[in-house]
């Protein structure tokens, strides 16, 4: 840093969750999301054999650098969550029918969430860290799957779980087990820690 002043915060997502998380918390920032395929990199790694961890760490630093190309000596935010049960990989539902198959799928089971957050500046990855969550399903019936369905509507594909825990998704589990940061796509705390070495919020 320069002595002018701590850098500029961007948060490169358009996620809600994590905007709410960083604004609640006190941190300066301005949004601006990435547009990066996350399929093919996704598909193109798991076909090596890549740990999940890994790719998710991946398309956190991707969005964050791409982003970062934008904007000059700041520190870029970027965020990745994705979602295994038994060895299988879940994409956020593409609408309402494969996110009722996805909730019957994971139904009285238990599924992982891996939350990736890393800081880039100026192309470079100055931070990153990752952190799981597990959550068990309670066997919900049909008639609450047809009612949670028809509450929250086109939101439940805006999360790779078609839940947020914030919200009525709470009522899907019997347990959860890990930090509530990460369950909602962002490992805050550690995030905080690195901002504050960096002078954006008061040590």
């Amino acid at each position: 840093m320069d002595g002018s002043g701590p850098s500029k915060v961007i948060l490169a997502s358009g996620s809600r969750p994590r905007a709410r998380m960083l604004a609640s918390a006190g941190v300066p920032f301005t949004a601006s999301a990435a547009s990066v395929d996350e399929g093919t990199i996704k598909k193109s790694m798991q076909a090596t054999g890549a740990d999940i961890a890994d790719v998710t760490e991946l398309l956190a630093a991707t969005k964050a650098q791409q982003v970062s190309r934008n904007h000059e000596d700041s520190l870029v935010i970027g965020a990745d969550q994705m979602l295994a049960c038994d060895g299988e990989w879940f994409d956020k539902p593409m609408n309402l029918l494969a996110a009722r198959n996805q909730l019957e799928k994971l139904r009285g089971r238990t599924h992982e969430l891996i939350s990736a957050v890393c800081v880039v500046r100026d192309g470079g990855v100055l931070w990153h860290h990752i952190d799981r969550a597990r959550i068990t399903m309670r066997p919900f019936s049909e008639a609450f799957i047809d009612q949670y369905i028809e509450k929250m509507g086109e939101n439940i594909c805006a999360t790779v779980g078609g839940y947020e825990l914030e919200g009525l998704g709470v009522q899907l589990f019997s347990r959860i087990e890990g930090d509530c940061f990460t369950i909602l796509g962002m490992p805050l705390l550690p995030l905080l820690d690195f901002l504050r070495g960096h002078g954006v919020i008061t040590e």
